[in-house]
């Protein structure tokens, strides 16, 4: 080799050295380079989340008005599908196999389970496709992914205050009288929005990494329906037919159930506390906590590898 190649090979060598003999790594933090995309810490992405609360109240709206765009009756289907549904039960269930007699109030008691399972079933669904089915702005925009499904929930609680103004008209309609217990319907919703949020969190992440989850879901949330007492009383049946212990415990404990009783206790007369499970508050609360939590970190995991491969 000439001298003249040697001294360029060498200077070239030291040109690549790292500077001070610091790794690529305490490089980075020296200059206070951080990884694109990289997953924050659990603290700072709550904050992060905090900042854009407008954006996803904003978001929420935006997806809400579109939905229905197409449509030539526009947002009355917001209010249209789960009374359809729910007169669609009324006919099998409540008429064709008499799942009505025993029950006071029939037609409140179905229309008020129609549309608090509505709630959680369109959260779980929209929260599935959240990641997967928003690619284009995962993978040009960064935001804490979280937004994504959080916003959906929200679209679907804004949706249910639609669908709630009907059903105090079904209510006063039917009979019932306005109570100070109609208020206990507040919180109720408040602990089904969280459990929602979590369970859709969980969807999520599940749904970005298996699209195909999307397909199969409606299936399982039918079968979920069928065992939440929406279309028949869980009390009822329980009284008058034998049912094996762990059936019994899986009806009472069962989330959607649970919500679904709360606000009936509230909204409906004859819908008494003898009908409720034990614990009736401690359950909803429970779920709430430990599903909103649970779905946020797990969620939060993986925040790095959404919109990647």
């Amino acid at each position: 080799m000439s001298e003249t190649r040697h001294d360029s090979a060498v200077a070239m060598n030291a040109q690549r050295a790292p500077e001070g003999g610091l790794t690529p790594v305490q490089l980075a933090q020296k200059y206070g380079l951080t990884q694109s995309g990289a997953r924050p810490s659990l603290p700072a992405y709550v904050r992060q989340l905090w900042q854009r609360r407008h954006f996803i109240s904003a978001f929420s709206s935006a997806k809400l008005t579109a939905q229905y765009s197409q449509a030539k009756l526009g947002q009355v289907w917001q209010v249209a599908t789960p009374l359809l549904n729910a007169l669609v039960y009324y006919l099998i269930f409540g008429l064709l196999l008499g799942t009505s007699r025993g029950v006071p109030d029939f037609v409140p008691f179905l229309v008020t389970g129609v549309f608090i399972f509505t709630f959680t079933q369109s959260s779980v669904l929209a929260g599935t496709r959240a990641i997967s089915g928003n690619l284009g702005l995962v993978r040009a925009l960064h935001f804490p992914r979280a937004c994504l499904p959080i916003s959906f929930c929200l679209m679907q609680l804004k949706q249910l205050l639609f669908s709630m103004g009907v059903l105090v008209v079904i209510l006063l309609a039917f009979g019932q009288t306005p109570y100070w217990s109609w208020l206990l319907a507040i919180p109720a919703l408040c602990l089904q929005f969280v459990f929602n949020t979590g369970l859709a969190m969980i969807m999520a992440r599940l749904g970005s990494k298996t699209p195909d989850l999307a397909q199969l879901m409606p299936f399982i949330l039918r079968t979920w329906m069928y065992a939440s007492g929406v279309m028949y009383s869980i009390d009822h049946i329980m009284k008058s037919k034998h049912i094996p212990g762990f059936v019994h415990f899986l009806l009472e404990v069962n989330p959607a159930a649970v919500y679904i009783d709360l606000v009936r206790f509230a909204l409906i007369d004859s819908f008494t506390y003898k009908q409720l499970p034990t614990h009736v508050w401690a359950l909803a609360l429970g779920w709430a906590v430990v599903m909103g939590l649970v779905g946020f970190v797990y969620f939060w995991k993986a925040e790095e590898r959404y919109g990647r491969g």
